[in-house]
Parts: C-alpha cells; sequence; structure tokens
C-alpha cells in the first residue's frame, strides 16, 4: 500500500491561490472521498498529488518520500490518476489505450509481458469493454470513452488509484457498476482509492473518509456518519436541506430542499 501526505501546502492557478499552507493525511487503504461546490479546489487538490501541478510552497509525501523527487515511471508504478476530460490521439483503439497503462512496466530490458497481457484483459473486462477492444476512442459514447479510461487506469495495477469524477457521462447503472468496482478493489485488495465526487449521496455511501472542501481550505473531515450534516450542506454549499439514513445501507442520504413537485401540489389545492 502506498500512503499519500500533504505538507504545509500552497497552491496556485496563475495569479489566484487556491490552497494556502493545507495539510492532508489520506487514509492508507480507504476509499476517499474529495466533495465541494463547483470551483472550491478538488480537482487541483487532486492533480497535485500525483504531481501533476507543482506546489508554491510544501510538499506532497508518497510512502514518505517526496514526490518531487521520484521518477515519473516510479510514481506511475505506485500511483494512477484518472483526470477529469482526459484527451486521446485520433484513432487509438480501447485496447491501445489500456495497453498504455502498463507501460510504467516496459523498459529496454522488459518488453511486453503475459503478466501485461493478463492486466489489460483482466481490465477490459471489469469495466465490460472487451467487445469494444477494437473500436476507436473518438466512435464511443462518452459513458463508453469515461470506461475505457478507467479500464487503462487499473491496468496499472497500482496501489492507489485517484480519480476525477470517474462517474461523468456515465448513467446510472454503470455510475454503480464503476463505483462496486473500485469498492472491490479496496475491500479485496486493499488499494488505496481517493475519487471527487459531485453526488454526495454516492459519496456517502462508498467513501470510509469523506473531505469537504470550501474556499481553499479543509471545512470538515472524517466518516460520513460523523460529519455529514445539514450544517455542513448549508456551509459548503449554500444549500438548505434534510439529512436522514439510507433505508438500505444506513449511510447519510441528503434530501435538498427544491420547490420540485411541492410547489404544484400546493398550487393544486
Amino acid at each position: 500500500m502506498s500512503s499519500i501526505q500533504a505538507k504545509n501546502l500552497t497552491l496556485s492557478y496563475g495569479q489566484k491561490e487556491i490552497f494556502n499552507k493545507l495539510d492532508l493525511l489520506v487514509p492508507t487503504g480507504k476509499i476517499t472521498v474529495f466533495i465541494g461546490s463547483n470551483g472550491c479546489g478538488k480537482s487541483t487538490l487532486l492533480r497535485s498529488l500525483a504531481r501533476l501541478l507543482k506546489p508554491q510552497e510544501g510538499s506532497i509525501l508518497l510512502d514518505g518520500t517526496e514526490i518531487a523527487k521520484l521518477s515519473s515511471k516510479e510514481i506511475a508504478r505506485r500511483l494512477a490518476i484518472l483526470p477529469q476530460g482526459p484527451l486521446a490521439p485520433e484513432g487509438l483503439t480501447v485496447h491501445q489505450l489500456v495497453k498504455q497503462g502498463r507501460y510504467p512496466y516496459q523498459s529496454w530490458l522488459q518488453q511486453w509481458t503475459r503478466e501485461d497481457e493478463r492486466m489489460v484483459k483482466r481490465a477490459l473486462e471489469v469495466t465490460h469493454m472487451e467487445e469494444l477492444s477494437s473500436h476507436s476512442i473518438d466512435s464511443l459514447s462518452g459513458g463508453q470513452r469515461q470506461r475505457a479510461w478507467i479500464a487503462m487506469t487499473l491496468a496499472q495495477n497500482t496501489p492507489t488509484i485517484l480519480l476525477d469524477e470517474p462517474t461523468t457521462y456515465l448513467d446510472m447503472s454503470h455510475q454503480i457498476e464503476i463505483l462496486d468496482l473500485l469498492f472491490d478493489l479496496n475491500a479485496e485488495e486493499n488499494r488505496t482509492i481517493v475519487m471527487v465526487l459531485h453526488d454526495i449521496n454516492l459519496a456517502c455511501r462508498y467513501a470510509d473518509h469523506i473531505v469537504a472542501v470550501k474556499d481553499g481550505r479543509i471545512h470538515a473531515q472524517g466518516k460520513p456518519e460523523a460529519i455529514m450534516n445539514e450544517q455542513l450542506i448549508r456551509e459548503v454549499f449554500g444549500m438548505e436541506c434534510q439529512i436522514t439514513v439510507d433505508p438500505i445501507f444506513g449511510t447519510p442520504l441528503c434530501i435538498p430542499y427544491g420547490k420540485g413537485r411541492k410547489l404544484k401540489m400546493l398550487q393544486a389545492r
């Protein structure tokens, strides 16, 4: 298992500071989910953990070593990231894309192996992309394309996986399918999973640890049942809601207030 920690982290985009002297310890072997309103810095924080964004100050530690001091291949053997809206070269097939997940294990001395082939085959199977493996990425629907990228990430076979909104473009059944897959990877193989999710209820259902981000700082963090309440939703999202208990999973369930049908019902009386 790989451990990830941010120490005294300051991040900026251009002249705009996003985080200032932030400290974060990602629980090892758990599922952590970042939540927060649009533009609050969730994706920025995730990208910095994978060394895709250089901090102005502070450091990211991977297994106690500053990630800036590690080679790209060494990082890629320990940590995989699926950013938001990835792009593939025109004409690249699903199989070719997923094979790229094995790049960190290739060298002049070690070319393509049976293990590489096994991991690619497994990644295609668990994401249900086998029948589409010969199709070009640009010919796929948004949901199929997202599953192809997730398959590539899984083929990398790292102890830690970072995903920025992995359920984007997926319909409800495929959202649950992908999140169940990540849940199983965590439960059966002790993988550390870190995700950005917009759906608060899915975050509460799947996360061991939730990090609520607001205004460039960690507003709250902890187990869903320990931190999720109406006040947190009001302060982080500026929204009124009721927090109840999911009748099936026993996790916090957020019911947002809004007009919906209630106004129509009142008008009909």
